[in-house]
């Protein structure tokens, strides 16, 4: 039953695509985007403050993890219209 179950679900597997530097570039900027909107939130400093930016390094962690899951986001959207 379980074997039965699985080819269900990789029946309905969108393609993804294959990693490129267009993936690599897409993911940056949105990294890079999110970090940069990062410093409008109400308190970026709570933590050990991070030596470049103007936000602590707790809240830079946080941005680039969800600036990745933006990023792949855009990249499985993008493929599956057709764009990439």
């Amino acid at each position: 039953m379980i074997s039965s179950i699985l080819l269900a679900v990789v029946a309905s597997v969108p393609p993804t695509p294959v990693w490129n530097p267009t993936v690599g570039i897409i993911i940056s900027i949105s990294s890079l985007v999110v970090v940069l909107l990062s410093t409008k939130i109400e308190k970026p400093l709570v933590g050990p403050k991070f030596p470049i930016l103007p936000i602590s390094i707790p809240t830079f962690v946080a941005a680039m993890a969800f600036g990745h899951i933006i990023g792949v986001g855009i990249v499985l959207g993008l493929t599956n219209i057709g764009r990439l």
